[in-house]
């Protein structure tokens, strides 16, 4: 149909020809509110009996059959659905027979639809050149249409199907349809030989009889076998009401369960291709799990943790040297950096003057593998983590051997506080260690360590306490390990409390940032000194250098700030700005590894280690072998 044959003319007047299509819905409209009709007629539905005749010309037995429906027309959209009930044994397939949609009325008329106006009692419908006769209606549907004027008809008769009728004619009779399971037989003697007529007799010996057993509770045991409809069912456990039923009532009394779940089969495991040697061997191995290769996922939740956040480098760098006999490379530095965010290593040589070499980048910064590896292999290789990483550790780096002779005091720090994850940085696994060595022989390592301080002064020098250490260990504790022990046991007093050493190194630090205002930080000191005491709390006074951002390290400013403590705990903020005005009260620069700041392997402003100097030594010798009486 086209749209212009529904389109009308000059005025919504119809064309001469043109039919007016009917509305979507002609139901009356309601007193009340104008309500869409798919609103006010929801879940309303107008139900009919009715049946349709329909030709068997393939039987003789029956010429046609009359089928029973229930034709249902929803009011809210004008769709009708025609549904059969089902009817046992009938040999139909049955239900919907037109499924739930507009239905459009028969030739000429097929460009309308049927609606409620064309429904009634004892009226035949045609629906697709099918005749269907209306016989009845429910009570809801009688009452829809007389609200709507509609005057019923009364209702039709029910027709029976012929058929089904003559069959039902043998049921009081005593015969059975055949197929029909009973306990006699009836034999067909001649069968078709004698004018198409058969000639029947009861079977007296009952030779078709069925004997039907059923299985009872008495053959259900745990181990039984049964056979349900040809399927063998081992019967393995069952619940506590069941075996209480076959104790009272059978007596029986052991329930012992039957393994039922199939052993699990072997666990292959996934072997994977070996290495190609193109790009890392991460991204090698996403090729083989999938067939659309992803990029190998980095930690991130690692590297949110571990990447630099203010002054929390999360950098461990190390001061190593060249194992070689050429007397060109002995002297040579490097500064080996690891970067805890990814696990990545590069390597930086300090330029040194007069020495024939330029420095500078050695090493590009990257993960780097363990020497001796199989390159092409399908397991993974080992790669140097942070733990590999310590003072008096040879690593080789590319076919370059180091020796870590220092390391920075973040470094040291951060091992420190990190003892679960490195060992050589863990006093109590190294006082552990010492103990089994030393503690056989406790004499002897009391009168070392007594003749080392003839003077009675309760410590020693650092060097002389190493070598002891070493000498009593036999080579046993590390260069790290030793200088843990140090820092442990040392005078803290006397070390931290160098003010011209720290002083020296913040002074340097604050002239390669060229930070120059000293009097704006006073000033802001001063501002928050309401009392006017010249002294604030150490926290405030960590807390306004970083909020000026003083350029020192956390360490650094952390040492300083507790160096002009009063009593109290109490910051004398004075002294403490006019001591680290460089311009005023400059100190000689101490001597140090000085690198060009525009490359990110230096120290960065780091605190260099510092130096241990005097050792309580009656202090860890208490500690391994307890206090003498």
């Amino acid at each position: 149909m086209l749209v212009g044959e529904d389109k009308p003319g000059i005025g919504g007047e119809p064309l001469p020809g043109q039919k007016p299509k009917p509305k979507y819905s002609v139901f009356p409209r309601e007193i009340g509110s104008d309500a869409p009709t798919w609103v006010a007629f929801d879940k309303q539905v107008l139900s009919f009996d009715a049946y349709f005749e329909e030709e068997v010309p393939d039987k003789n037995q029956e010429l046609y059959r009359i089928r029973h429906c229930k034709i249902y027309f929803y009011l809210e959209d004008d769709t009708i659905q025609v549904v059969e009930p089902e009817v046992k044994n009938s040999g139909i397939t049955q239900g919907t027979i037109v499924r739930r949609h507009r239905i459009p009325l028969p030739p000429p008329n097929e460009d309308q639809f049927y609606t409620v106006d064309h429904f009634n009692i004892n009226i035949e419908v045609i629906l697709y050149a099918r005749r269907y006769r209306i016989t009845d209606c429910d009570q809801f549907t009688k009452n829809f249409l007389r609200k709507m004027g509609v005057r019923l008809n009364p209702p039709a008769c029910r027709p029976d199907d012929p058929y089904t009728k003559e069959r039902q004619k043998y049921a009081p009779t005593g015969l059975y349809q055949p197929g029909t399971i009973t306990t006699r037989s009836v034999l067909n003697v001649f069968g078709e030989l004698v004018g198409n007529k058969g000639r029947y007799i009861l079977d007296n010996r009952k030779t078709g009889a069925v004997h039907q057993e059923f299985y009872k509770d008495c053959d259900l045991t745990i181990g039984a076998v049964i056979n349900v409809w040809g399927r063998k069912i081992v019967l393995c456990d069952c619940d506590e009401f069941t075996k209480e039923y076959y104790r009272t009532k059978y007596g029986i009394m052991d329930f012992t369960p039957i393994p039922y779940k199939a052993p699990l089969p072997p666990k292959t495991e996934k072997t994977l291709p070996p290495y190609t040697g193109f790009g890392s061997e991460e991204d090698s191995l996403c090729s083989c799990l999938g067939l659309l290769p992803k990029p190998p996922q980095k930690d991130f939740k690692k590297f949110m943790e571990k990447d630099r956040n203010g002054l929390e480098s999360n950098i461990l760098r190390f001061l190593a040297k060249l194992i070689t006999d050429s007397p060109i490379d002995k002297d040579r530095k490097f500064i080996i950096s690891y970067f805890l965010s990814d696990d990545t290593i590069s390597v930086f040589e300090p330029m040194q003057r007069n020495s024939g070499i330029l420095g500078g980048k050695f090493l590009e910064r990257g993960r780097i593998k363990k020497p001796g590896q199989e390159l092409f292999k399908s397991e993974p290789s080992e790669y140097f983590k942070a733990q590999n990483l310590f003072v008096g550790a040879r690593v080789c780096f590319h076919g370059h051997n180091f020796l870590l002779v220092d390391a920075d005091e973040y470094a040291f720090n951060y091992m420190e506080k990190h003892a679960n994850e490195f060992s050589v940085a863990d006093i109590s696994v190294i006082l552990k260690k010492l103990k089994d060595i030393a503690e056989p022989r406790s004499r002897e390592v009391k009168q070392m360590f007594a003749a080392t301080d003839p003077d009675h002064t309760k410590v020693i020098e650092y060097d002389p306490f190493r070598n002891l250490i070493v000498n009593i260990t036999d080579g046993v504790l590390s260069e790290h390990e030793i200088m843990t022990l140090g820092r442990c046991y040392s005078m803290r007093d006397d070390s931290e409390m160098d003010v011209h050493f720290l002083l020296a190194v913040a002074q340097e630090q604050l002239k390669k940032k060229s930070f120059e205002n000293f009097g704006q930080l006073s000033a802001v000191f001063v501002f928050n000194d309401r009392k006017k005491r010249g002294v604030l709390p150490h926290e405030m006074c960590r807390t306004i250098c970083k909020s000026f951002r003083l350029p020192l390290a956390d360490d650094l400013l952390q040492a300083l700030l507790t160096m002009f403590e009063d009593g109290h705990e109490q910051v004398e903020y004075e002294k403490f700005v006019d001591k680290l005005n460089w311009r005023e009260n400059q100190i000689p620069a101490f001597q140090t590894i000085k690198v060009p700041l525009k490359y990110e392997d230096d120290w960065s402003g780091q605190l260099p280690s510092l130096p241990v100097k005097r050792i309580k030594y009656l202090t860890l010798l208490e500690d391994l072998f307890g206090k003498e009486e």
